[in-house]
């Protein structure tokens, strides 16, 4: 070949040009009201019902207070807090106490230290909302 190229030669050292293939996308849904919602979203009307709904159930919930947590919790979750202070799920500095197994308003299980676990906020925000969602579920771990 001595000094020509060949046009084979070239192309046998230039990788090939990828295109990146494009995921197919879910086609647009109707609402019950009417409206055309892309996927994945959720319409004005739902996201008002969804308002609504929480509202009801926020007005129904008896405050904090009246579920047992007042000064006193304040103070046991401080001590508590003082010996266990890193978080049960990952090993983070824990900011709050929380029940594994849900009182449901039973005072012996609330104050029962033995059901008492250390998490921080993102473990308890995350992973233990979850966990009370689930019907007929252990929370426990």
């Amino acid at each position: 070949m001595g000094g020509r190229w060949n046009v084979l030669t070239l192309c046998r050292h230039v990788p090939p040009v990828r295109r990146p293939r494009l995921m197919p996308t879910r086609a647009p849904r109707i609402c019950s009201c009417g409206k055309t919602v892309p996927s994945g979203a959720l319409c004005a009307c739902q996201e008002m019902r969804a308002k609504q709904r929480k509202a009801r159930f926020d007005a129904k919930r008896p405050s904090a207070r009246e579920r047992g947590y007042d000064a006193e919790w304040q103070r046991e979750s401080r001590s508590f807090l003082s010996v266990y202070n890193s978080c049960r799920r990952c090993g983070q500095r824990a900011t709050l106490v929380d029940h594994i197994k849900p009182h449901r308003g039973d005072k012996i299980l609330f104050w029962d230290r033995s059901n008492w676990q250390a998490l921080c906020v993102p473990c308890h925000s995350s992973w233990k909302q979850s966990q009370e969602r689930r019907p007929n579920k252990e929370t426990s771990k």
